[in-house]
C-alpha cells in the first residue's frame, strides 16, 4: 500500500548509510521518496543538502522531510532557517512524538553518528505516525512562523 504523503529526504557523508537505510525502510513501507542526495561517502557540504530539504518544504513542495548529518545538529540549524519549516532533532522516540503533536514538525532531523538504524527506524515511524495535536499549540506554532 502506498502512502499519500512524498518524503523528501537528505544527509552529508556522516549520515549517508543511515539515510540510505532508511529510504528502503520508508520505500517498503510504501513511501515515495525523494532523495536530495549526497549520493556517496565522499566529504561534502552539510548545508546545500540541508537547503535542497528546507527550501523544498518550505514551498510546500513537500509536507515532511528527513535531514541527516554526524550529529544532526548542523542540519537542523540550516533548516531551521527557512520560512515555515519546524526541524526538529530527535535521539529519542518521546522527542519524535512530542515535536510532532506539539510543534507541528516538518522536518525530522537524525544524527547518523549518534543513532544506531533501530532506533532510526523507530523514530521515523514514531514522528510519521504521529499527528498534530492542535489546541493551544497553533498559536505557538504560528508565532515562530510570524
Amino acid at each position: 500500500m502506498e502512502n499519500q504523503q512524498p518524503i523528501i529526504i537528505g544527509s552529508d557523508h556522516g549520515a549517508f548509510d543511515l539515510k540510505e537505510k532508511i529510504k528502503t525502510f520508508l520505500f517498503n513501507k510504501g513511501y515515495k521518496v525523494e532523495d536530495a542526495g549526497t549520493f556517496s561517502n565522499e566529504s561534502v557540504n552539510y548545508v546545500d543538502y540541508g537547503k535542497k530539504v528546507a527550501n523544498a518544504v518550505s514551498k510546500n513542495q513537500y509536507p515532511k522531510g528527513i535531514l541527516l548529518c554526524g550529529s544532526g545538529l548542523g542540519m537542523s540549524m540550516v533548516a531551521n532557517r527557512f520560512k515555515n519549516v519546524r526541524a526538529a532533532l530527535c535521539s529519542d522516540l518521546f522527542s519524535a512524538k512530542l515535536s510532532r503533536l506539539h510543534n507541528d514538525s516538518n522536518i525530522l532531523v537524525l544524527g547518523g553518528r549518534i543513532i544506531g538504524d533501530i532506533l532510526a527506524y523507530e523514530i521515523v515511524d514514531t514522528w510519521l505516525g504521529t499527528g498534530f495535536e492542535g489546541g493551544r499549540h497553533i498559536d505557538r506554532i504560528q508565532s515562530i512562523d510570524d
